[in-house]
């Protein structure tokens, strides 16, 4: 599976395999997560972390732990002081905010279980987090896997197995989703295997199937050709011969083929084409995705649901006709007071018609409840079993009792049998409306083309044919022939030809976008023009559009802070509704002892006891907890698929609430609020250097660095020397070409962030950077040097300073043009009550030239990378909710700082860690469409609350009688139960109106105002 936000994550703080420079990035970063290590003796620790690998035996390990139940930094103070009390702990620290604790210790030490334990004998809950599983790549030490679990009904049932999965050994973590019927759990396989965790939903009382895992030597096939058993033998057969292939099940009804087979040994195409082949083109395979079984399922749901609906209402209308319409037909009302024994035959054909109902059709909500009771919670269905069977039971025993006595007290037969119906339409209709929530997720999916034409290569690279093969078997470094209209079928690179692309569906950019030889592109994008012939670069879970559907799932599956409301409601709910219902009995049945009511408000040959168990069964059966509990998920669901849609990715329900109270968005200015293309405006030299000498130099010092300012450094020499204008913005200069013989030898290269850089040419040194690095190494600037630089700076330009051997040789100027649209954004962010900030290591004159120009007044400059958090926690002292707007990459620290990570113009890169929010344009306008989109969310999810709150607090007096003795009006039970049948569907559909959310465009943001 695609990497995701979880909430439980191990993190290494050096990873195998990178580069110098890049593990000293990469390590700093994860440093800095949640607090700051400065002091020599953390440096030390961190060192010894190394030294062990992160996660050996031999040296320390790093965890994080998520810690619920902190409220203020007293909380945090005290689990901080638990875990230093703990023999083997050598560093903690507790983010309060992020309701998290860093721990490094010695695993000879102390266990991960013992740090748990030690957080809870605080008074607080603990989870060790696990983990995070990289993007196609297996899992050593656990596997996630993604279980369909079907039977649920509310928050009560999502409790119940949540807390079933985790008490299973050898299972790390388990989420489970009302919305979606899905659950995802994480599992040590040498403990426990898929099967054990499927048993264990199913003993549970619900249904359970694995969807799919993270292990990516699995394939499921479906089979076309399987006629018959000596069909199915020669398939087995073939299986068995072919190398590679660890072991298989073949489903012959269904046609379903999985195959568990070593990657290393042979690869998913040459498995499929092994299996055709060696049957002589008899069998017909086509690998199946996993999606395609999660569609079926909520189809499968619905019309399970409709099926039990007609069958129950089949039966409850003639029940109808017998109660209400043969008693006015003469003929009909002979036949059905006919005495057979002890009833009339309209009893006898009443009780037989419901009991079908009650226990055949009903079966589920007994099934349902007695689960439920078992696993010690309650939920709707113990409400509806509850409801029926008083009314089904004491109509049998209201005939008993007359067969006996010969007195005939009215039955209610009807009401329990048209109380399931319109239980099961309203089940149906929310199983409906819950699959319209997926909509977005389901039009993602669609986007990845069925088939993919392959281009084979002979002698010489050159191409001698194409196949046609199934999009799912291409393989990283196929050669794939896209025609015009076509689907792209991976993310690649162009080889050739030249198109223009529609890349709408993926990043929500409008405009079709230009494609040529070694351009990127993305699968799942319609070509629109001419044909294009592309190298697969990431297939699988690695794609683009894989990985933003696991993101979209997994802020699906994820639950919104304000949900825990409605989780404690549903924890009550049906023990305060049962305790309300016997209140009424009792209440109605003493009333009618003393006289406190006349007798002609009693039914027709009616008691006391039946006038007010009618009372007490449509309390029990309007009352509805599935409201409270789909008021979140469901407007958190269709929220991340329109976010999707719009090229907006949001991480969880947690983001997603954050940001309708953002007070501060913080901006970096570099690429962020400018448009990241620096351009050199200015060559000043300020000593007898003459001006192409000046530019080589400061090309071949810059030439090693990997800055947008040196890029640009290195364009400008060349384009001055070579008059070479695709490279004069320095983004298509690779280091050949740089170096191509024009360029000075160096040596001893080093850059200084925050600073600019510094190496030896011609044994002599040179310093290219900002007036720090000038005044550190006691270069002096002259006056009219620094007049000059005051000028570049006030008109919003980067002077970059250049001294060499001593001496200070020249001025460069640098622009980089402000985005079109961030003046309006601005203004708009403004507009709505959030105030922009502007955070940069650019000096102060620029910066704040760049920020009059757009419109910002809070500028903080000259601040190094590591410091952006701690403006970020300067600012959320006084509990303000902070937005950090950057780039994903140099900005990770600040952007898991701020309570809101937006990282912009992530491009194909969209699984940056560190953001809460992951924008695929480089546009400015996805900040407002971030804040806007969340705050009409939680706007749907309060009306929803309210909904379903005042459904429940004006339908129970009614259903209890509390209006009758004015309105002499009885709510029957039937009535009670399709009112709450209807509100759960009510909510969904409340949801289901953000499918129509607009983004906000640029003509229309400042219209937008503080909510």
């Amino acid at each position: 599976m695609a990497p995701s936000r979880r909430d439980l994550q191990l993190t290494p703080v050096a990873g195998d395999g990178l580069g110098s420079s890049a593990a000293e990035i990469g390590a700093m970063e994860e440093v800095r997560l949640l607090d700051s290590y400065d002091d020599e003796e953390s440096a030390d620790y961190l060192s010894k972390i190394e030294e062990g690998g992160g996660s050996g035996d031999s040296g320390l390990r790093k965890i994080q732990v998520g810690v619920t139940g902190m409220t203020c930094a007293a909380c945090s103070n005290s689990v901080e002081g638990a875990l230093m009390s703990v023999n083997g702990v050598v560093r903690a620290s507790v983010a309060l905010l992020q309701n998290r604790a860093d721990v490094v210790f010695d695993p000879n030490l102390v266990k991960e279980d013992d740090i748990k334990e030690a957080i809870e004998d605080a008074g607080f809950e603990a989870e060790i987090l696990a983990e995070p599983v990289t993007a196609g790549a297996k899992s050593q030490a656990t596997l996630v896997g993604q279980f369909t679990i079907g039977g649920m009904t509310c928050a009560a049932c999502v409790n119940s197995v949540e807390g079933i999965l985790r008490d299973l050994p050898g299972v790390k973590r388990a989420v489970v989703a009302l919305a979606t019927s899905l659950g995802e759990v994480e599992y040590d396989p040498n403990v426990i295997n898929k099967d054990d965790i499927v048993t264990a939903i199913e003993d549970a009382g619900f249904e359970g199937s694995l969807v799919q895992s993270n292990q990516q030597d699995k394939l499921l096939l479906r089979v076309a050709g399987i006629l018959n058993e000596l069909d199915a033998q020669v398939l087995e057969g073939i299986l068995t011969r072919l190398n590679g292939v660890r072991q298989f099940r073949l489903d012959r009804i269904s046609g379903e083929l999985e195959v568990v087979f070593d990657p290393e040994v042979v690869s998913s195409r040459t498995l499929v084409d092994g299996i055709e082949g060696e049957g002589y083109g008899k069998f017909k395979l086509r690998v199946m995705s996993p999606y395609e079984r999660l569609t079926s399922k909520d189809t499968g749901e619905a019309s399970n649901m409709f099926r039990r609906f007609i069958s129950s209402l089949s039966l409850s209308i003639p029940l109808f006709f017998i109660q209400v319409i043969c008693p006015h037909i003469a003929l009909f009302d002979t036949v059905l007071v006919w005495r057979c024994g002890p009833f009339m035959i309209g009893d006898w054909l009443k009780w037989a018609l419901v009991s079908v109902i009650q226990f055949v059709i009903g079966k589920r909500f007994y099934v349902a409840a007695w689960r439920a009771l078992r696993n010690g919670s309650t939920n709707m269905d113990v409400l509806v079993a509850l409801g029926t069977s008083a009314s089904y039971f004491y109509s049998v025993a209201a005939l008993l009792y007359g067969a006996v006595t010969g007195f005939w007290s009215p039955t209610y037969f009807d009401a329990s049998a048209m109380l399931i119906t319109f239980v099961l339409l309203g089940k149906y209709l929310e199983s409906l409306a819950k699959g319209k929530t997926s909509d977005a997720m389901k039009k993602l999916v669609q986007l990845t083309p069925a088939t993919a034409i392959l281009l084979i290569e002979g002698k010489g690279g050159k191409f001698v044919g194409e196949r046609e093969i199934d999009a799912l078997l291409i393989q990283p470094g196929d050669s794939l022939k896209v025609l015009p209209g076509g689907k792209i079928p991976a993310d690649g690179v162009v080889v050739w030809g030249s198109s223009y692309v529609n890349e709408s569906m993926v990043t929500g950019e409008s405009v079709p976008v230009s494609k040529e030889v070694e351009s990127p592109v993305i699968g799942g994008t319609i070509n629109m023009h001419g044909v294009l012939h592309i190298k697969a670069t990431k297939v699988g879970s690695d794609a683009v559009l894989s990985q933003i559907i696991s993101l979209v799932e997994t802020a699906q599956m994820s639950k919104a802070p304000i949900q825990k409301f409605a989780d404690y409601v549903a924890s009550i709910f049906v023990p305060v509704v049962i305790t309300l219902a016997l209140f009424t009995l009792i209440g109605w049945s003493i009333g009618g002892a003393v006289g406190a009511y006349p007798d002609d408000w009693l039914p027709k040959n009616g008691t006391h006891f039946v006038f007010s168990l009618m009372f007490s069964i449509s309390v029990v059966v309007i009352a509805c907890p599935c409201a409270l509990g789909l008021a979140t998920p469901t407007a958190v669901m269709v929220a991340t698929g329109v976010g999707a849609t719009n090229g907006v990715l949001i991480k969880g329900g947690d983001a997603l609430e954050k940001a309708h109270k953002v007070k501060y968005v913080i901006f970096d200015k570099t690429g962020t609020l400018t448009q990241g293309k620096a351009t050199v405006t200015t060559a000043k030299v300020f000593s007898e250097m003459d001006r192409g000498e000046f530019l080589t130099l400061v090309a071949s010092a810059e030439a090693s660095s990997e800055h947008p300012l040196a890029k640009a450094i290195v364009g400008y020499a060349r384009h001055f020397h070579f008059f070479d204008e695709s490279t004069e913005d320095g983004e298509t200069n690779s280091k050949e070409s740089q170096n191509s013989g024009w360029l000075l030898d160096t040596s001893d290269f080093s850059a200084l962030p925050g600073k600019g850089i510094q190496c030896l040419v011609n044994e002599k040194l040179i310093l290219v950077g900002n007036r720090k690095l000038m005044s550190e190494n006691a270069i002096t600037i002259p006056d009219h040097v620094e007049k000059f630089v005051a000028d570049l700076e006030e008109s919003a330009k980067t002077g970059v300073l250049v001294a060499y051997n001593g001496v200070l040789v020249g001025v460069m100027g640098i622009a980089d043009p402000l985005k079109r649209e961030a003046i309006v954004v601005v203004e708009g962010l403004l507009r709505m009550g959030v105030t922009p900030i502007m955070v940069t290591g650019d000096n102060w004159r620029t910066a704040r030239a760049v920020a009059k120009e757009v419109g910002i007044e809070d500028v903080r400059a000259e601040v190094m990378p590591a410091g952006k958090a701690d403006v970020i926690r300067s600012l959320q002292k006084d509990g303000s909710t902070v937005a950090m707007v950057g780039d994903g990459i140099n900005d990770s620290p600040a952007l898991a700082a701020a309570d809101v990570g937006m990282a912009i113009g992530a491009g194909t890169d969209v699984a940056i860690e560190a953001a809460d929010y992951v924008l695929m344009r480089n546009n400015l306008e996805d900040v407002i469409t971030a804040i806007d989109l969340s705050r009409k969310t939680l706007t749907r999810i309060r009306m929803n609350y309210v909904f379903a709150m005042a459904y429940n607090v004006v339908s129970i007096p009614i259903a209890a009688g509390v209006f009758f003795p004015v309105l002499r009006v009885q709510m029957p039970p039937w009535a009670a139960g399709a009112c709450m049948a209807l509100s759960s569907v009510s909510v969904v559909c409340s949801s289901l109106l953000l499918r129509r959310y607009k983004k906000p465009r640029l003509t229309t943001i400042l219209e937008l105002t503080k909510e």
